[in-house]
């Protein structure tokens, strides 16, 4: 009696298992044929999309038949998204008028519901996207809502929105600069460079504030910015920069101090070069190299025979090079009493084999 029970007992678990199993099998195959039914959806709703695109920028000027499977289709919110998607690609692509029809299709479609509403999401990738599609589509319309997300605490999305207010807003954008606390990449600070067309003559104030921030990134901005427009009048500024604590400013410094030279530039690099850190002393004989100043001569020699540091030698070398001082340079490659170390650095300099 027991052993019936017990091979009762083993064929009902068989029994449930195998059903488990079946149901199992069934909801994988359901799932991977609505799976290939929506991916057939979107690669004809791409081909749909892609064909609209190309025929306003084909077609610019001509009124084109409507067409009903793509009007049905626009108010679905993946065909929308999509949509979205390949406008903002298209249009990074094109210029002109054809930029201008394809920000049309963004106006005539209402596709800003669909950015804005990224705006309002939780995840930071899905803000910072919304934020670059009503970037890309000059919505100013959105100005006020992306400000917001200037202190918000994922890079990516206050990056983005720095990007969308000097992109929208030219140099009136970057007033983030006078409380920023995050640093800006050099890969921001290029955006942001490219996106800025000229400076407003009232800008004084607001630069001299940034070149005095505690934001190291926020001066190094700054003075790329200076050296983009040649803005002249900041020269004494930069100068104190020399004495900054970040050697990262003091660098940028001098390589700002280079694009609005003046007569006195490279006498005054000459004269702070013996108290600069060793990476500012091989940016200032860097600059000396591209100055191409006579002036710079006695100090461009005295490190090469005196300073120990074989990188200080070489790029002193290189300058003089630069100079014009090649005799020299031969001369000491064959002073007998030259050591074998600055006959090598000298020879590199002048390009020869070392052997």
């Amino acid at each position: 009696m027991l052993l019936t029970t017990s091979i009762h007992f083993l064929v009902i678990v068989f029994l449930g298992i195998l059903i488990l199993v079946l149901m199992l099998i069934v909801a994988v195959l359901l799932f991977s044929f609505f799976r290939y039914k929506r991916s057939l959806r979107v690669s004809e709703w791409l081909g749909m999309i892609n064909e609209k695109i190309s025929e306003v920028i084909v077609y610019a000027d001509e009124k084109s038949v409507p067409d009903q499977n793509f009007q049905a289709f626009s108010g679905n919110l993946i065909f929308r998204n999509l949509f979205l998607h390949k406008l903002v690609d298209a249009e990074k692509k094109f210029s002109g008028t054809a930029r201008d029809q394809i920000k049309n299709l963004f106006s005539q479609y209402d596709l800003q519901k669909e950015a804005f509403k990224k705006l309002n999401q939780k995840k930071a990738h899905l803000i910072a996207g919304g934020i670059q599609e009503l970037t890309v589509m000059e919505s100013e319309e959105a100005l006020a809502k992306i400000s917001s997300f200037l202190i918000h605490p994922s890079p990516h999305v206050y990056q983005e929105a720095q990007y969308a207010m000097v992109n929208l807003k030219g140099f009136g954008g970057l007033e983030f600069l006078d409380t920023a606390s995050g640093i800006i990449s050099e890969w921001q600070q290029l955006r942001l460079l490219i996106s800025i067309p000229n400076i407003p003559e009232d800008s004084g104030p607001a630069i001299a504030g940034w070149l005095s921030s505690t934001n190291d990134s926020v001066i190094i901005f700054t003075l790329k910015l200076l050296r983009k427009f040649q803005m002249l009048a900041f020269y004494p500024t930069v100068i104190r920069l020399m004495d900054h604590s970040s050697v990262a400013v003091r660098i940028q410094a001098v390589q700002t101090l280079l694009s609005l030279e003046n007569a006195s530039t490279m006498g005054y690099l000459a004269e702070i070069y013996p108290d600069q850190p060793d990476e500012v002393q091989v940016e200032i004989l860097r600059v000396m190299k591209i100055s191409k100043d006579q002036a710079c001569t006695g100090l461009l020699k005295k490190e090469l025979s005196d300073n120990i540091d074989p990188g200080i030698k070489v790029h002193a070398a290189e300058a003089l090079f630069s100079l014009g001082h090649q005799e020299y340079l031969r001369h000491l490659a064959q002073d007998e009493s030259s050591s074998e170390e600055l006959i090598q650095i000298v020879k590199y300099a002048l390009q020869e084999k070392v052997c």
